[in-house]
């Protein structure tokens, strides 16, 4: 029994060796990725002040699969990633290089690196913005979308750059993030109110922005600029969900943009934009009847518009109340003399009296008299309609204006004229 009891014991103390051995070893192991990794970051740190980039980079991706095991190089090593993704202009993973610094150092509660990264990441993202800024110049609205969508990722609290995000996606006319981010800035409840400080150069008289309030009061209290003033912009709340709304539309969802611009209409009652553009939905669904209304609605607010007043004739035509339709199409005419759509339209609205007349002519083919005198009511029609046609034609030559008038002056028996427009007629159909 004695000598299996050491038996035992000698077998435990075997194994008890054996894992002292393999502790050792994977101890052993360790020391020498973080010596290899310590190498790696010394060689990269070294290529960066000599502004060898593609060295830093090389050095920098062969330490970075064994980081996780040297938490002591981790802050280095990302304050370093930082800097060479910057150098390369890979904007994106800089930044996440130096955020993910700051996160590493926040929890260890050693900021040894942090002070010298944040004027890096701050300048880092004045890049984004000026390379998105120079996209945008370059019409590149695709990547100027993606590059002020980046600085507001880095940021959240700077909203104007997701609404630039917003705005650059839509004119890129990629829909789908346009929509994401218009979304986003309704949750926020995003209105981009800011606040201009002017103050007046006592030397110009210019108003001048001063930047800030605190610049501003410096130069007032210093004598150069007086009548300092705080002017606060107009809130853009309506116009984000104003977005939506068009953008659903165009995906041909206006029951869905409908909703959008309804909700935002209740918030921003005032907001005549909106307003147009719940009227606008209200044509893609033709409901006539509905976007009349509206277009009532905004007279009252501003009654001197003529586009306000042919609309509303355009509807009342579609409606084959034609007098009305004069009515509003003669007021558009007189808040705007040159308004050719107007003057078309007008005598659109006074031709329609013809089609009776010619129904009448017809039915009394036999009856000289009666047939005469409808012949001079036609021709009274026209005279009725040819200053405004003329007034189109003008404007806003086609060939059907050509046409029309050409008939009426033949009708008319006004040959000068109607000799002058055949000629334009011909030249127009050759063309």
């Amino acid at each position: 029994m004695k000598r299996t009891r050491i038996k035992n014991k000698n077998l435990e103390l075997n194994k008890l060796v054996m894992k002292t051995k393999v502790l050792a070893l994977c101890l052993g192991l360790a020391s020498l990725a973080t010596f290899a990794q310590k190498n790696e970051i010394k060689a990269a740190e070294k290529a960066l002040k000599k502004q060898d980039i593609t060295t830093a980079m090389t050095a920098l991706t062969a330490a970075e699969p064994l980081i996780s095991n040297a938490p002591k190089l981790a802050s280095k090593f990302y304050f370093l990633k930082g800097q060479a993704y910057a150098a390369k202009k890979d904007f994106k993973v800089a930044a996440e290089a130096y955020n993910k610094l700051f996160d590493v150092e926040k929890k260890a509660g050693r900021l040894k690196y942090t002070d010298q990264a944040k004027p890096l990441l701050e300048k880092l993202m004045n890049d984004i913005v000026n390379e998105g800024f120079a996209h945008y110049e370059a019409k590149n609205f695709k990547k100027a979308s993606e590059s002020f969508y980046m600085r507001y990722s880095l940021n959240n609290k700077d909203t104007l750059f997701l609404s630039n995000a917003a705005q650059t996606a839509f004119q890129a006319d990629d829909l789908e993030t346009s929509l994401k981010h218009y979304k986003e800035l309704k949750k926020i409840g995003y209105t981009g109110i800011a606040t201009t400080y002017l103050a007046t150069n006592k030397e110009t008289g210019v108003v001048e922005n001063m930047g800030g309030k605190k610049q501003r009061d410096l130069v007032v209290k210093y004598g150069t600029h007086n009548n300092p003033q705080d002017k606060v912009s107009e809130s853009k709340r309506g116009d984000v969900i104003k977005n939506i709304g068009i953008i659903l539309t165009r995906q041909g969802k206006v029951d869905e943009a409908m909703v959008a611009v309804q909700e935002a209409r209740k918030a921003n009652p005032d907001d005549m934009s909106l307003l147009f553009t719940e009227a606008d939905l209200y044509l893609k669904l033709k409901k006539m009847d509905k976007f009349g209304e509206l277009m009532e609605e905004a007279i009252k607010n501003d009654p001197n518009n003529p586009i306000l007043y042919y609309n509303l004739g355009v509807v009342n035509y579609n409606e084959n109340k034609y007098e009305d339709a004069k009515k509003y199409y003669k007021k558009a005419i007189e808040l705007k003399p040159d308004y050719y759509d107007a003057h078309m339209n007008m005598a659109v609205a006074i031709l329609e009296k013809e089609k009776e007349i010619v129904e009448e002519m017809n039915k009394n083919l036999s009856d000289f008299d009666k047939y005469d005198a409808l012949v001079e009511k036609q021709k009274q029609v026209y005279k009725d309609a040819l200053p405004y046609l003329e007034k189109a034609d003008k404007g806003a030559r086609s060939i059907d204006t050509v046409r029309t008038l050409l008939n009426i002056y033949e009708t008319l028996e006004m040959e000068d004229k109607a000799k002058v427009y055949r000629e334009l007629y011909k030249t127009l159909r050759s063309k």
